[in-house]
């Protein structure tokens, strides 16, 4: 004899799983807070995200400069950042330096870069405002769009295309004590031992950055 109460009781709990299968996202994502020595690497090791995605997923990161209070999106997981980690990520942005001159290298963000020389320079810094970038928008001498770890160099003392470590400057738009950045930008004003460091935000907030004294590393 068919239990009518029974199917009820079966069909009503179906639909109850379906609707919340529903109710939860197949692929959400989640922000990774970064720390010391993190690389796009480790963290799809860590997650089971592929490299590639995971990468994709952060476009707008650079693999260089990946430093502690750094968020990460990670692809496909449920956000587990609490607001104490979210909270820390405004202060944990300190890049430990270690030079070596006899080997020509330096660690940064618990990274070893070998470079062929260091180059005094004197720094400015410039946004993505029309009036600082000749009405051509916000791209770079390559028309590429302006990100974190772009530089404007004169190319007669740093090479177009040119990835250096930059240390000694200080902004809170920056990574604290170095980043890796590519020379991807001239300017008028640009010449000799000068750079340019593109920082994201408003003409005002980029403006206190001033005229620094930084020290930049030729990265092999």
């Amino acid at each position: 004899m068919i239990n009518k109460k029974r199917i009820a009781k079966t069909a009503t709990a179906l639909l109850t799983a379906a609707m919340l299968i529903q109710a939860v996202p197949a692929h959400a994502d989640s922000v990774h807070v970064a720390k010391e020595g993190d690389t796009f690497y480790t963290l799809s090791k860590q997650y089971g995200v592929g490299l590639n995605t995971l990468i994709k997923a952060n476009s707008d990161i650079s693999t260089y400069n990946i430093y502690g209070g750094l968020k990460i999106t990670i692809p496909g997981k449920t956000n587990t950042v609490s607001a104490a980690a979210a909270t820390n990520a405004k202060t944990i942005t300190t890049a430990s330096l270690d030079v070596n001159a006899d080997n020509k290298s330096v660690q940064a963000w618990g990274k070893t870069f070998d470079y062929s020389k260091s180059v005094d320079v004197k720094a400015t810094a410039y946004s993505a405002d029309a009036s600082e970038n000749g009405g051509w928008g916000a791209v770079d001498y390559f028309g590429n769009p302006l990100e974190l770890g772009t530089i404007a160099v004169d190319p007669s003392i740093i090479p177009l295309g040119t990835k250096v470590l930059v240390t000694g400057h200080t902004h809170p738009g920056l990574p604290k004590q170095a980043f890796v950045a590519t020379a991807r930008d001239v300017g008028s004003a640009i010449k000799g031992h000068k750079i340019d460091i593109y920082i994201p935000g408003s003409k005002q907030s980029v403006s206190t950055f001033g005229i620094q004294d930084v020290e930049l590393y030729i990265l092999k």
